[in-house]
C-alpha cells in the first residue's frame, strides 16, 4: 500500500510540474477575434490579457462611437472565449493523467 501510495504522488507531482510548463505555454499562445467583418480586431493571450486591438479607420466616426464601442465589446468577448477554450485544450492534454483522488486540487 506504501509503495502505491507512493507511486501516486509521484505520478501528481510529474503532473504538476506538466500542468506548470502547460500553463506557461498558453499564456505565451495567442488568439484573434474580430468583428464588424474584421473592422475591429482583438489579440489577446492564454493569461487574457489583451495584448493589441487594431481597429479600421473606416468604423471610426464622431457621430457613431456606440457602434464602435460595441464592436470592441464584441471582439474583445469573442477573443476571451477563444482564449478559454485554447487554455482548456491545452490544458486538457495534461489532466487525463490524474488519478481519480477525491477532494485532490492542483490549482485548476
Amino acid at each position: 500500500m506504501k509503495m502505491e501510495l507512493q507511486g501516486i504522488l509521484e505520478k501528481v507531482q510529474k503532473v504538476q510540474q506538466d500542468m506548470e510548463a502547460a500553463r506557461q505555454k498558453v499564456n505565451a499562445m495567442t488568439v484573434s477575434a474580430d468583428s464588424g467583418g474584421g473592422m475591429v480586431t482583438v489579440v489577446m493571450n492564454g493569461a487574457n490579457q489583451v495584448q493589441s486591438i487594431k481597429i479600421s479607420k473606416e468604423v471610426v466616426n464622431p457621430e457613431d462611437v456606440e457602434m464602435l464601442e460595441d464592436l470592441v465589446v464584441a471582439a474583445t468577448n469573442k477573443a476571451v472565449k477563444a482564449a478559454q477554450d485554447m487554455v482548456s485544450e491545452e490544458m486538457g492534454k495534461v489532466t487525463p493523467m490524474l488519478p481519480n483522488i477525491p477532494g485532490l486540487n492542483l490549482g485548476m
